[in-house]
């Protein structure tokens, strides 16, 4: 017993140690929060980011991700981050609504013809102007993370056409966004909590749900909804966020290490997400799901003429989205 109580406190003494070597390697050390888990695409570019960025600075700054909202949900981080509580903070566009208005657009429905035009947007002058808008806000955008493109899945009956929705109920989000969404489709939105989902559809509280390929695939939806069609209605980007504060309290040269670090993982995260989508899409289709592609998605998009009339209420509003459909 006594050996044993040696050779813990040693082993103890030897993490604590080790510990204190690596916290004086780093001259800065900065907080990632992120609510997804260890592996996700978006956890993994983060990663990447702070191994170059350790790397290029010879160690001086260290980036130390949090996944699985260790630091708390994504609202509380961003706003965290504003303040200079945490760092930096990996979140969903759309949580950014209440703060930075120029944001809500980006939650219209089919505002995206498709993934390689959202990069496009978010990549070019446009992605620009949107960083200008957070920065207003003490916040330094780092880069756009892809989170894929939410479709309709149910248990009824292939949707091919936008008359195949009328009457169906579905469950959306919680936004207003959403529910004017299905009613401009004819279906019945039936907001609830996610995880309540698997059983709505099983038991015929709703017909289904909508969500990319991985959710359907990760949540066993494709499991009691195996019609999923492919239209794609919205393409809400995800990006990396620093804190202003902590932005400049870096110098010029370490500035530009993060943004090309950054830049690096905002590739390297799209080619994560692109391989979980492939290997989800076919995890479902060797379960039995049937996948609808190749619709025509004109008469849904028509069909949002009275959502965007109700979001889209100022000229600013509608010049961006102009560019936005415009942009090749």
């Amino acid at each position: 017993m006594k050996l044993f109580k040696t050779t813990l406190a040693g082993l103890m003494m030897t993490a604590a140690m080790t510990t204190a070597a690596a916290a004086q390697e780093c001259e800065t050390t900065l907080r990632s929060s992120d609510t997804h888990p260890e592996g996700y695409p978006t956890v993994e570019a983060v990663k990447a980011m702070a191994e170059e960025v350790r790397e290029n600075t010879d160690g001086r700054i260290c980036i130390e991700v949090f996944p699985s909202s260790q630091l708390g949900e994504e609202k509380d981080t961003i706003e965290q981050t504003q303040f200079g509580v945490i760092d930096m903070v990996r979140a969903t566009l759309g949580t950014f609504n209440d703060i930075v208005p120029e944001t809500q657009l980006f939650s219209l429905p089919y505002l995206f013809r498709d993934q390689q035009h959202m990069y496009n947007v978010v990549d070019g002058p446009i992605g620009d102007e949107l960083a200008e808008a957070i920065a207003e806000h003490d916040l330094i955008t780092l880069a756009y993370y892809d989170a894929g493109a939410r479709s309709f899945y149910n248990s009824q009956k292939p949707i091919e056409s936008i008359d195949d929705l009328s009457g169906m109920k579905f469950r959306v989000m919680q936004n207003d966004v959403f529910v004017d969404m299905m009613d401009a489709l004819g279906a019945n939105a039936t907001p609830m909590p996610y995880g309540e989902v698997y059983s709505a559809i099983q038991t015929g509280v709703i017909d289904g749900a909508e969500n990319n390929y991985p959710s359907y695939d990760s949540s066993g939806h494709s499991e009691v909804a195996q019609y999923f069609t492919l239209d794609q209605h919205l393409m809400v980007p995800e990006i990396v966020a620093m804190s202003k504060q902590a932005w400049e309290s870096l110098s010029p040269e370490d500035q530009e290490i993060i943004r090309t670090a950054a830049e690096n993982s905002e590739t390297l995260e799209r080619e994560l997400w692109a391989e979980q989508e492939t290997a989800s899409k076919e995890a479902v289709e060797a379960g039995g799901a049937e996948i609808i592609e190749g619709i025509d998605k004109q008469p849904f998009i028509d069909a949002m003429a009275p959502v965007y009339e109700k979001y889209a209420t100022t000229p600013e509003a509608q010049d961006l989205i102009k560019r936005i459909q415009e942009t090749e």
